[in-house]
């Protein structure tokens, strides 16, 4: 593992890899080839999260090709041997040589040192297709519905639109680019989904609190406090990441600066009073950065009584969603908004497993069909 003083990036370090490295190797044994170049996808370093403690496992030295479909029956094979017989052992003080998959431990690859070659490199080499089929179960000869949009995983296109491409002689960033953020109409029903999810329980924070349920109290507000997150993640049109940098990532919200202290009070609130108070505030506060949308009428951002109980909620009745709905003129995103707003896969479950394996995908589409 590097120390804090020599840590390097690991964007960067792909980038000065394959500048450096791999270019070179693929200059010189395949001079005509088109391909392109990149670092997407998984990992913390492609979304430029990574520390120090990345290091110890999957990290590295590491760049991935991409070429056309016909070029990789013929040359695969071909560029991975030369990549492992002429990239160096090391490269900016790191191994290039990695372990093999551990089956044991989720394909786990660690670095290890190496005095000569052959590598077990990570020069990984892909067809476009083949990648965005892996990541999304999807063909990218297809045009995108908004069932596919409602069912990709925001973290798996937080991580397809992250990181860098280094090289582009076969049009990856193109691909990409269909990628860079969901269509108007998806957009306003997830919002509508978004302030659905928080009119469902925003009054039931202080339910349980009055019953004595501080523990019940407290789930029920963090829930909401990460509704208040994806709404702003929404509103910011910035896909979310995965849980681990999900609040890393909404520190770099532009408005992270104000709404991260209130959030942090009312996690930390011993009492549902005091939780109320501030998730009203993260309310308001919310309700504003909606009005300045201007994709509704401008609609009160104040909190008020639930129902006449002593509940302080920001909308009755569903209205910032009602309200964004009219504005939904796309026949499809219409049609399935006129059912109940589960949102998309990401309102709709946390799990891990749903949400990191495209299987799941063409299984959850017959929600919105």
């Amino acid at each position: 593992m590097s120390t804090v003083s020599d840590f390097i990036p690991g964007l960067r370090l792909s980038e000065s890899f394959y500048l450096e490295a791999v270019k070179l190797v693929l200059d010189a044994n395949f001079p005509d080839l088109q391909f392109s170049a990149a670092l997407i996808g998984s990992g913390s370093e492609v979304l430029g999260f990574d520390t120090e403690m990345s290091t110890d496992h999957h990290w590295g030295p590491r760049v991935m090709l991409f070429l056309k479909e016909g070029d990789y029956q013929h040359y695969h094979k071909a560029i991975h041997e030369a990549l492992s017989n002429e990239l160096p052992t090391r490269f900016r003080g790191y191994s290039t040589n990695f372990t093999v998959p551990n089956a044991a431990d989720n394909n786990v690859q660690l670095l290890k040192e190496v005095d000569h070659g052959p590598i077990n490199h990570r020069v990984q080499i892909f067809t476009i297709r083949g990648f965005f089929r892996s990541e999304l179960n999807f063909d990218i000869d297809e045009s995108i519905q908004p069932a596919d949009w409602l069912t990709f995983p925001s973290q798996k296109l937080r991580s397809i639109i992250a990181g860098a491409v280094f090289h582009d002689g076969i049009g990856l960033q193109a691909v990409r680019d269909r990628f860079s953020y969901y269509p108007h109409a998806v957009w306003l029903y997830l919002l509508a989904s978004g302030w659905n999810r928080i009119g469902q329980e925003e009054h039931l924070m202080g339910r349980a609190g009055m019953v004595d349920d501080e523990i019940g109290s407290a789930i029920i507000g963090s829930r909401l406090v990460r509704d208040v997150m994806r709404l702003c993640f929404l509103m910011e049109k910035q896909y979310a990441p995965y849980a681990k940098w999900f609040g890393k990532a909404f520190t770099q919200l532009k408005c992270a600066a104000d709404l991260s202290p209130i959030l942090r009070r009312v996690l930390l609130a011993e009492a549902w009073q005091e939780r109320e108070k501030h998730l009203a505030a993260a309310y308001e506060y919310v309700a504003e950065m909606h009005n300045r949308l201007g994709v509704t009428e401008t609609l009160p951002a104040r909190v008020s009584s639930f129902f006449g109980r002593p509940f302080l909620v920001i909308h009755i009745g569903g209205d910032f969603a009602k309200a964004i709905l009219t504005r939904v003129t796309d026949p499809v995103v219409r049609q399935i908004a006129e059912r109940k707003l589960i949102g998309s896969i990401d309102q709709i479950s946390d799990s891990t497993d749903i949400l990191s394996d495209p299987r799941w995908r063409m299984t959850l589409r017959r929600f919105y069909e």
